[in-house]
This record gives structure tokens, C-alpha cells and sequence, in this order.
């Protein structure tokens, strides 16, 4: 705590360089890690409610997610072959 209280009263902030914008918390990019974190997470969850309180098989599990991936990619390929088409 004091070394904290020292690092602002002395100004020592003053001597740090900023963070570039790229790598700022509100960036594109951070933006788009914290979304990717944010999905993994919510298939871990999904896995353990498929494991743990439907009882499904872990391979079982697997094959929902895989399924679901594929599905997805079909229909984002769709859209975009219709939305091209023009």
C-alpha cells in the first residue's frame, strides 16, 4: 500500500509509457480476445451441463459441438454465397 501511495505522490507515473492504442483495453483487438474468451468459456459450461446433468458421454459431447461447428459454417457459407450473388 505505501509503495502504491509513494508511486503517486512522487509522480513516479509520470516516467511509464502509455500503452499504444493496439494494445488498449477498449482496442479492436482486445475487444476481439476478450469475445473469444468469453466463447470458450461459454463451451466449457455447455460441455459440463452435457457431461454432468444430461449425462451424456464426453465423446458425445463432442460430436453436439462438432455438429453445431459444422452447421454453423454451412449456414454462414449460405449467407455469404447469397449475399455475393448480386
Amino acid at each position: 500500500k505505501a509503495a502504491f501511495i509513494n508511486f503517486i505522490s512522487d509522480e513516479e507515473w509520470k516516467s511509464i509509457e502509455p500503452v499504444s492504442s493496439w494494445f488498449g483495453p477498449s482496442s479492436f483487438l482486445m475487444s476481439s480476445m476478450s469475445a473469444l474468451f468469453k466463447l470458450s468459456m461459454w463451451i466449457r459450461h455447455g460441455h459440463g451441463y452435457l457431461t454432468e446433468n444430461l449425462g451424456i458421454p464426453v465423446w458425445g459431447s463432442y460430436a453436439v459441438f462438432g455438429l453445431a461447428t459444422l452447421f454453423l459454417g454451412m449456414i454462414l457459407g449460405l449467407v455469404s454465397a447469397a449475399l455475393g450473388a448480386d
